[in-house]
């Protein structure tokens, strides 16, 4: 990386990288992003030593800085977390290419052909915080699916995501695609964020990866299009026909495996029924496990802390959980649509007609029936990994995984045909 007087002259030389490397991705064959993904892997796998070392200092910086513990343990990497990024690239690696797959073809009475096939979105832009796996994740992603990428990792990632970047890049040198299709701004100045967000003659979208803060920021100042979510409000229903073992084991799961994660379970409701009942064992057992809940009503015991208003729609990412009874299904779902971000909701319940019901009638990215929340996760829907979870209606929505990263373009085909 030669030296810049500027941080506007360094993006923009980024971008015009970037924008280069983009075209040639647009024709690369399915057999060299295959290759350089794999060789990725292998690279990462080997330089572990270099990249947990790399992390210990990114962690030290996170405790000067005061991070709190749940945003540590995003930012820890150990060797079953590096075997994990491993893990993701093979599986995107594996994957079915998706450029250039047919997604309708029709012939008119005119004589043409027209196909709807998927074509790369150009040139992405990742902005993420703390998670440095996301620098594997976000590369592969975007190359599987023919875009180069911009990365911009947290502050307190900068160490680790350098050295998981270069293990990307000897990937792609491995496989004769350019270096510069995958690319890291190599400075933690927030200037450099601002440029990102409005060079649109270089970037066609930017996916903001991160707490409330950081994807308020970036909407509300980027002039490229934007892939977000705001925050994952989560909620767990507890229906009257709940599984009170399943439920147990689900809500525990789903609150407690990592408090952390945008999957996490924030909100419990209750069906008044079954509020006595199940509702106060499942309380017992989340404060037994460590976690402080914030309750109302009869989920209220003398170890819980009293639910106001201002627990309900909060994104917590500790364990901390807030809960309270509802009259019904109907009351749970109004509940949900005051209050939820349209990230990912959940039902526990043996009844298939109130599961279709609260199916219906919510419109969360996310929909789930007696499973944890934990599973809002691009790699456990079989993509691999994930560039993150959009909530929005347009183009992408829930995980975004490689072919959630394309946009398509229409083939038509004549035959010397001519318009009356």
């Amino acid at each position: 990386m030669k030296d810049f007087d500027s941080i506007p002259s360094l993006m923009e030389d980024l971008g015009k990288r970037a924008k280069l490397a983009s075209r040639e991705l647009t024709f690369a064959s399915a057999e060299q992003k295959h290759a350089a993904l794999i060789a990725a892997a292998d690279a990462v796998w080997n330089n572990r030593n270099d990249i947990i070392e790399a992390n210990k200092k990114d962690l030290e910086f996170g405790r000067e800085k005061g991070l709190s513990p749940a945003m540590m343990d995003r930012l820890m990497l150990d060797e079953a977390r590096v075997q994990g990024m491993v893990d993701g690239l093979r599986t995107v690696a594996e994957q079915a290419d998706p450029v250039g797959e047919v997604l309708a073809e029709w012939d008119m009475a005119s004589g043409l052909n027209i196909q709807r096939v998927r074509t790369p979105l150009g040139v992405i832009g990742v902005i993420y915080e703390s998670r440095p796996n996301v620098t594997a994740d976000a590369g592969a992603l975007c190359l599987k699916s023919g875009n180069a990428v911009i990365l911009r990792g947290g502050s307190e990632s900068f160490h680790s995501s350098t050295a998981i970047h270069a293990c990307l890049v000897e990937g792609l040198k491995a496989a004769n695609l350019p270096e510069d299709a995958i690319q890291l701004i190599p400075t933690r100045d927030r200037a450099a964020v601002q440029e990102l967000l409005t060079m649109t003659d270089y970037v066609d979208v930017i996916v903001p990866r991160g707490g409330k803060g950081l994807v308020g920021l970036v909407q509300r100042e980027a002039r490229v299009p934007v892939f977000a979510h705001l925050e994952g409000i989560v909620h767990i229903y507890v229906d009257k026909a709940a599984d009170p073992q399943k439920t147990l084991d689900v809500v525990l799961n789903a609150k407690t495996r990592r408090t952390g994660i945008c999957g996490a379970a924030e909100c419990l409701l209750v069906h008044q029924d079954v509020a006595e009942t199940l509702g106060r064992d499942v309380i017992a057992a989340l404060q037994a496990a460590g976690v402080e809940v914030h309750a109302q009503g009869i989920l209220a015991n003398d170890r819980t802390i009293a639910a106001t208003d201002e627990d309900w729609g909060k994104e917590f990412l500790d364990s901390i959980i807030a809960a309270k009874p509802v009259a019904d299904i109907d009351a749970a779902i109004d509940h949900i649509n005051t209050y939820g971000s349209s990230h990912t909701d959940c039902i526990m319940t043996e009844n298939t007609a109130a599961a279709a019901h609260f199916f219906e009638r919510l419109d969360s990215a996310i929909l789930m029936h007696n499973a944890s929340t934990q599973f809002a996760d691009g790699g456990e829907f079989g993509m691999g990994a994930e560039i993150g979870i959009a909530t929005g209606k347009m183009h992408a929505r829930g995980p975004v995984g490689a072919a959630q990263l394309t946009s398509f373009k229409y083939l038509v085909r004549g035959n010397g045909t001519t318009r009356a």
